[in-house]
């Protein structure tokens, strides 16, 4: 599979709608393909379509993707996905592989009911808990235009944006 580029903030591609899927054909599981394949490379354990410049609702996360031993991999595919219901709270420190150097204590349900499709248009749901569920909210922000960092404290919020605008600039 081809290995994607990842655009990284203040990129105006992260802050758009992705669209949903409405083709589930094997472009659609090639795309998800050499998204975990980028996924890995970039050492992440989620991301989302619209981080490599795809707007379509497409995510893939695997807790497991350090494992040396990739048959430990659990790699997971969520197309067009919604949170149904939220549980609970909890503050985790994030990172993301758009933001670049930076990470930062996030609120987010502890738990979620989730609906999604399958790469064949199947439809599942799950409940998620502890990381998982973390990762499926960070993710599905990703398909909203949000950001992690637009989640800390609005004077915060400025003080990051305005260094990783900075630091982006330095770097073009």
């Amino acid at each position: 599979m081809a290995l994607l580029n990842i655009h990284t903030f203040p990129d105006p591609v992260l802050r758009k709608k992705a669209l949903p899927v409405t083709d589930f054909d094997q472009s659609l599981d090639n795309t998800a393909q050499s998204m975990l394949e980028t996924m890995y490379v970039s050492s992440g354990i989620g991301l989302a379509a619209i981080q490599a410049g795809i707007l379509k609702q497409i995510i893939v996360i695997d807790l497991k993707s350090g494992e040396e031993d990739i048959s430990l991999r659990e790699p997971h595919i969520f197309v067009n996905p919604k949170i149904l219901k939220k549980y609970g709270s909890t503050v985790s420190e994030e990172g993301c592989l758009s933001v670049i150097d930076f990470r930062g204590d996030v609120e987010r349900a502890e738990k979620i009911s989730v609906e999604y499709q399958d790469v064949k248009g199947n439809i599942h749901q799950m409940e998620a808990e502890e990381m998982m569920s973390i990762c499926l909210q960070h993710e599905i922000d990703h398909l909203n235009g949000i950001l992690f960092i637009d989640h800390l404290p609005v004077l915060k919020q400025k003080m990051v944006k305005k260094k990783l605008t900075k630091l982006a600039m330095a770097n073009a």
